[in-house]
């Protein structure tokens, strides 16, 4: 008697992906990757999950509102008014990415005191410090290039303000405005090159340096003050 199979999405999926860990041992790269010990005396390991999450929610969102948003000085207001009026639960994406945004800011902030506080910067865990520092700066750049985009009286002048700052360093300080800026003033310029700092470089930059800090995680393993203050005891 002949069994006729039946080819369900589910049954296709799973002989797609025993094909190609057939070839290149995905489960087990993927095994090895999720595998981190975490210490039981951590309390507050779950501060950069939650960073990670609200990344992941900020691209989800991000992506859903650059579908509708216009990145020019005559419609960039009129889109986000659009966006928050007209397109289906747009006001809750759009809600839920600025909300989003200060709150990645304050966990990667609360996630890097908890490191400080424990000492989890020492040695041998120095890069994983120096990238989380540069992840840090990474998200600061995200809130700041972010907020002109509303193309708002509010966005305009907080933008006009924030760009003055580097514009007090001695020497450069006129260049590094105008850099910023793309001329003298905020203009259509600045608007342009702050929505492609914020799409392009800025989750590029954050995606090499992100998966540059997992695996040098992955590799150390997460510290364990328990177990350091065990170590010193004993010295």
């Amino acid at each position: 008697m002949r069994v006729i199979r039946s080819w369900t999405p589910m049954h296709l999926a799973q002989l797609t992906l025993d094909w190609i860990d057939e070839r290149i041992g995905l489960r087990g790269l993927i095994t090895a990757s999720l595998h981190v010990t975490i210490p039981r005396s951590a309390h507050t390991y779950y501060l950069g999950g939650i960073t990670l999450f609200f990344f992941m929610s900020q691209a989800v969102t991000g992506i859903l509102l650059s579908l509708y948003y216009r990145a020019s000085p005559e419609s960039a207001y009129d889109s986000v008014l659009f966006i928050m009026n007209q397109v289906n639960f747009g006001w809750l994406i759009r809600s839920v990415h600025a909300w989003g945004a200060n709150l990645m800011i304050v966990f990667c902030i609360l996630h890097m005191l908890r490191v400080v506080v424990q000492g989890a910067y020492k040695a041998p865990r120095e890069v994983t410090w120096l990238a989380g520092i540069a992840l840090l700066f990474v998200t600061l750049g995200f809130g700041f290039t972010g907020y002109l985009l509303p193309w708002d009286q509010r966005a305009y002048w907080a933008t006009t303000v924030g760009t003055e700052i580097p514009g007090a360093v001695p020497f450069i300080g006129s260049f590094l405005r105008d850099l910023m800026r793309g001329g003298a003033d905020v203009s259509a310029v600045t608007l342009t090159r702050f929505f492609g700092i914020h799409m392009l470089v800025l989750p590029a930059s954050l995606a090499g340096v992100l998966m540059a800090h997992l695996f040098i995680i992955h590799q150390q393993g997460l510290a364990d003050p328990k177990e350091d203050e065990t170590k010193g005891a004993a010295k």
